[in-house]
């Protein structure tokens, strides 16, 4: 399963639209906040995707929810923007509260910073900001190994981080 993850757009759709040209195949998307009118516009546009999002602290009239629990491929993921567990102060509060609730994948925006690490055996993904730059990343569970794969766009010079 191949998802498009991003955060952050603040007005910018133009963005989010170009990447989910560039990644076609991506059946799934996920939205960390701050830019609920954006996502709207990509719901609309994209109603074939299945799309999970969550509410940023600038997304202030949002049904959307603060945290969101999923499973997909037998993963266990945690998804919100990051503002309720301080992450612009540090992220041992986030990482520890995704060991201890047995996730496989946390992600988070809010930084607007890219980040992608191993925690353990605990992905930490944060795609950056999609509307200052055009940062998102793409994370791929492999349906038959349970591997995953996560990959920042545009290309930081990281090499993919596979678990």
């Amino acid at each position: 399963m191949k998802m498009i993850v991003f955060s952050d757009s603040h007005g910018d759709a133009v963005s989010m639209e170009e990447a989910l040209k560039k990644h076609r195949s991506a059946e799934v998307i996920i939205f960390c906040g701050d830019g609920s009118r954006d996502i709207q516009t990509i719901r609309s546009m994209h109603p074939d995707k299945a799309l999970f999002a969550v509410r940023g602290n600038c997304d202030w009239y949002c049904d959307f929810p603060d945290v969101l629990d999923l499973e997909l491929c037998g993963k266990k993921i945690f998804v919100t923007h990051g503002h309720l567990f301080g992450v612009k102060q540090g992220l041992q509060r986030y990482i520890d509260y995704g060991h201890s609730n047995g996730y496989d994948i946390i992600i988070f925006g809010h930084t607007h910073k890219q980040l992608t690490s191993a925690e353990g055996n605990m992905l930490l993904l944060n795609p950056g900001a999609i509307g200052y730059g055009g940062k998102y990343a793409i994370l791929e569970i492999n349906d038959n190994t349970g591997q995953v794969t996560a990959t920042e766009y545009p290309d930081s010079g990281m090499p993919p981080l596979k678990l």
